[in-house]
């Protein structure tokens, strides 16, 4: 429930927030970027590295791909070997140290064994990879040496550059590939040796270098640098101008330049704490500044940014995945994706908009606001690299080659442009800032692929499907009778429990687990749930992709959310919880399009006719839930009211004629009672 009180006396009118603050917060919240300094010789050989990272993949995305197993072998060794120079193994050594006998380069002689190990383990599949026809399934010792000796180091890797929750998943699994044979029910299976454990995910394609690797190593690496260069060169400015220029005129302007500029930023950003430190850094002071409360104004920041991972062109990491996965062009995920992110960003613009209406709030002033063609006459030339790597996705060339001309135009637009000029220096250093990025996920992609590469070798994800429907069958024969004028048949209860439950283990998952991970564990699990329900594959994949992102701003670990806390100087939890609220469009938007899927555009069978019914419904339902949230609909609402709207909202986004109607012919009357009664706004 919305508070009905302004800001205490205690608001500041105006809030200083300098970057600094915003990098430090990015650090404490992300451990995907929390870099150790290093210098000397460390240093030298690090930044060497990780440019060379860079440019492997800058290369080869333009000129060829290496042959998959060698490709993916190079990547790994980059990656695992420069993430014990870059990430210290506790939070005490997380500072330069002088070089000495035990610490050369001011590093710790274990942490030089440790890259030195992960890059003979990664590299020595592709050296002996011709040999291993003729040992199928038959390791040799040195295989196996090599293969355990990958195993822990990864596992070590993953731990520093993400934290514990991704290596203990994995370990787990593992024991349970081990020990099957003691497992209770239809878990059981007759076990693994270590041998056969060792040879499957170090040996084949189904475990450490499957797919998940794979993508990192082709996508989303080239589109992580794409993202540092273009905001090197002036375009996440460009975003954040415009956006302000569009919507900050409109009563309570600064929000609705926070859900504008962190959805344009978000498409180039991939991260919902990056993007919110970096937007909300000017945008929550200027929320405050108006008569926003501090948790709210993060709050709204905070959702915004999680849904840049949603939003076309360039989606999160996830969005690539789902190209190898579903073997369909990444122009088809872009169409599917336009209307559920034009949900998710609509339902927290409502919102903010009734909270802005019921509280009073003033927009910028022509004076705060720039003006945007002067923005676009500046700027414009930023513009073009976004504009030529969309035209070149979707002309259907492989994302790996829209990004290698985003990427080359850049360099070049950067290197002329007067303004944001970059020099062959800041080049460098973005191609080594952009490597630093992406060593986090491809650790986590090879970490995920022994959690896949055991859901393969045991079968265990058909299992859990047959347990799921199982018993979410069971519970729906108990509920149906209950369901008034049969509204709903056990199949269709059978489904929504079953998509409720995938999407609380959605969350809970996500709170220890980055969203590309999560996604990749989910779906390995809840696509054969989902399949033998009659969802469709792609629909499937959208399910868990937009709960897995949901997790950055659901409490009790809402990341994104805890980040721009920190900039309010407001409570983490209710923020969070705030945040939770205004994300409301994103989590009933994957429940409409698992019953309509037409509204996903790209699925078999699609019709217009549902199309529309799941749009219109999805959308009032939106602002009948999101009035409701707000205690606003042209005037304050009485509390019968607001219940009124809750079920009415419920009523047009469950995508049936029937209870469209009956939604709508609820929501009329509350719509229209405002203009025979009015009640005063709040006080700003």
């Amino acid at each position: 429930m919305t508070e009905q009180h302004p800001p205490g006396p205690e608001e500041p009118d105006r809030v200083e927030f300098d970057e600094a603050k915003a990098r430090e917060l990015e650090e404490k919240f992300d451990p995907e970027v929390r870099f150790r300094p290093l210098g000397g010789f460390a240093g030298g050989l690090a930044a060497a590295a990780l440019f060379s990272l860079s440019a492997f993949h800058y290369y080869t995305a333009g000129f060829g791909l290496l042959r998959e197993v060698t490709h993916r072998a190079v990547h790994m060794s980059f990656v695992l070997s420069l993430i014990f120079l870059v990430f210290a193994a506790r939070r005490a050594d997380d500072k330069l140290h002088p070089s000495s006998l035990f610490r050369p380069g001011g590093l710790p002689v274990y942490d030089w064994i440790l890259a030195a190990a992960a890059a003979v383990s990664t590299l020595y599949v592709p050296y002996v990879f011709s040999e291993l026809a003729f040992r199928v399934g038959n390791p040799s010792t040195l295989d196996l040496v090599m293969g355990s000796t990958l195993i822990v180091v990864l596992l070590e890797a993953t731990r520093r550059s993400m934290g514990w929750p991704l290596p203990v998943i994995a370990v787990v699994m593992m024991l349970y590939a081990l020990y099957g044979r003691y497992m209770p029910g239809m878990l059981v299976h007759p076990g693994a040796s270590w041998s056969a454990l060792v040879n499957h995910l170090y040996l084949t394609s189904q475990g450490i270098y499957g797919l998940p690797v794979g993508v990192v190593a082709t996508y989303v690496f080239h589109f992580v640098l794409f993202g540092v260069l273009a905001t090197r060169m002036g375009l996440g400015q460009l975003f954040i101008d415009a956006a302000t220029a569009l919507a900050g005129r409109f009563s309570g302007g600064p929000a609705k330049v926070s859900v504008l500029s962190s959805a344009l930023l978000g498409t180039i950003t991939g991260s919902s704490i990056a993007n919110a430190v970096t937007t909300g850094a000017l945008t929550v002071p200027a929320m405050m500044r108006v008569g926003y409360r501090r948790h709210f104004a993060a709050a709204v920041e905070a959702a915004a940014s999680t849904g840049g991972q949603i939003t076309p062109p360039i989606m999160g990491a996830a969005a690539f995945l789902m190209i190898e996965f579903l073997g369909i062009p990444y122009t088809h995920i872009m169409i599917a994706a336009l209307v559920p992110a034009f949900m998710h960003f609509f339902g927290v613009l409502m919102q903010v908009h009734f909270e802005a209406k019921r509280r009073g709030l003033r927009g910028l002033t022509r004076e705060e606001m720039p003006r945007i063609w002067a923005i676009l006459k500046r700027d414009w030339p930023t513009l073009f690299p976004m504009f030529v790597l969309v035209a070149i996705l979707m002309n259907g060339n492989t994302p790996y080659l829209a990004a290698f001309w985003g990427i080359t135009l850049c360099v070049l637009i950067g290197l002329v442009n007067p303004r944001n000029r970059m020099t062959f220096s800041d080049v460098f250093a973005a191609f080594v800032l952009g490597a630093k990025y992406a060593l986090a996920v491809g650790a986590a992609a090879a970490t995920v692929g022994i959690i896949i590469g055991v859901f393969t070798l045991t079968g265990v994800s058909f299992k859990v499907a047959y347990i799921v429907t199982q018993t979410a069958g069971g519970w729906a024969a108990v509920i149906e009778p209950w369901i008034p004028f049969g509204m709903m048949s056990v199949q269709g209860l059978t489904l929504l429990l079953t998509l409720m439950l995938t999407a609380v283990v959605c969350i809970v998952m996500g709170t220890g687990v980055p969203t590309t991970a999560n996604y990749l564990i989910m779906v390995t699990v809840a696509a054969p749930i989902l399949a033998l329900l009659g969802v469709e594959q792609i629909v499937a994949h959208f399910f868990v992709f937009y709960y897995g992102i949901l997790a950055d701003i659901t409490p009790p670990v809402a990341l994104a959310a805890y980040a721009t806390a920190g900039i309010a100087n407001a409570n983490p939890f209710t923020t969070g919880n705030t945040a939770f609220r205004l994300s409301m469009g994103k989590v009933m938007v994957p429940f409409v399009f698992v019953f309509s899927p037409s509204m996903l555009v790209m699925v078999q069978n699609f019709a217009w006719s549902e199309f529309i019914l799941a749009v219109y419904g999805c959308a009032l339902g939106i602002v009948a839930l999101s009035a409701a949230f707000s205690d606003y609909l042209g005037d304050r609402l009485w509390w019968w009211e607001r219940v009124l709207l809750a079920v009415a909202a419920v009523l047009l986004v469950a995508p049936e004629l029937v209870t469209t109607i009956i939604g709508t012919l609820i929501f009329l009357p509350i719509l229209l009672r405002p203009l025979i009664r009015k009640r005063p706004p709040l006080p700003a």
